[in-house]
């Protein structure tokens, strides 16, 4: 009689863990495996790799042609877009020519 009050105490406990459980085994039954999925997309993960490789070289790249101008990376751009007077006047003398 004591176990089964408190089995009867813990009820939800149990019925929640069994839930649970019996979930998480069914969605690893009918899950594909690790290798099939890594078969069915290893051309996305290689191209991501080669761009995200680019990325940084390119990025070493910039960084240091942008120090040799003293300049901030994009500063110049950004003066361009946001119209400031040395910028416009050096962008019409050069289409101008």
């Amino acid at each position: 009689m004591h176990i089964s009050e408190k089995l009867l105490k813990y009820r939800y406990h149990i019925t929640i863990a069994t839930v649970v459980s019996l979930s998480f085994s069914l969605l690893f039954y009918a899950a594909p495996r690790f290798l099939s999925i890594l078969a069915y997309f290893w051309p996305l993960f290689a191209s991501t790799t080669v761009f995200l490789v680019a990325i940084i070289a390119f990025g070493g790249v910039s960084k240091l042609s942008t120090e040799d101008h003293g300049e901030e990376a994009g500063e110049g751009l950004l003066d361009y877009v946001a119209g400031r007077a040395e910028h416009t006047q050096e962008a019409q003398t050069l289409l101008s020519e």
